[in-house]
């Protein structure tokens, strides 16, 4: 969809789509490699008008979200339920919460009350700088600060930064391993270990 604001043409139908890809090469390799079995969920549309002038060459004309869709990506890593969310700003300083809607928090808490693994991968494009927040620390985010943005500052903070490399592109499990799997973080004072959800 092309939106038009003045004389100037905004594209924004390719939103993200270099952080799927990305992603998609990472799960790919996760995959081929019998590390996890991770996948893009598809987004539920139902078709409602299909125009057939033969039937090798049906034309879909209309349709419609079922239902919001919840999150971007699942499956399974080390015998736990992952789940995430995937986006992308071309922000300098701050990642809008406008990007993520109520329903994906919801969506996202109840992974975590259950037992799984929850978390967003947030890539500043303009910076090439890519993290992962956990669900925890976004929740901490959301109900201590009044803000419309998370700033940069905060995933530095909070976040972990997943360096790019050549296979897996975008290894969110190393940082998931070092999480969830027997891994530690620095606090600012010392050590310590992170269990999480």
């Amino acid at each position: 969809m092309i939106k038009t604001f003045g004389a100037k043409n905004v594209n924004y139908a390719n939103r993200g789509m270099t952080l799927e890809a990305d992603l998609s090469a990472s799960n790919e390799y996760y995959l081929v490699n019998d590390k996890a079995v991770i996948y893009k969920k598809p987004t539920p549309i139902t078709i409602s008008k299909v125009n057939y002038p033969s039937r090798l060459e049906a034309v879909i004309k209309e349709g419609y979200f079922r239902t919001p869709s919840t999150t971007d990506y699942n499956g399974v890593y080390k015998g736990k339920y992952i789940d995430f969310e995937a986006k992308e700003t071309k922000s300098h300083t701050s990642f809008p919460l406008s990007n993520i809607h109520i329903h994906q928090i919801k969506h996202l808490k109840m992974i975590c009350k259950h037992g799984g693994i929850g978390f967003l991968i947030v890539r500043f494009t303009m910076l090439n700088k890519t993290f992962l927040l956990t669900y925890n620390d976004l929740e901490f985010f959301l109900n201590n600060y009044n803000r419309k943005s998370i700033p940069i500052t905060y995933f530095e903070e909070k976040g972990y930064i997943i360096k790019d490399k050549y296979n897996p592109r975008v290894d969110y499990l190393s940082v998931i391993d070092n999480l969830y799997f027997g891994g530690m973080k620095w606090n600012g004072n010392l050590w310590v270990w992170n269990l999480l959800c």
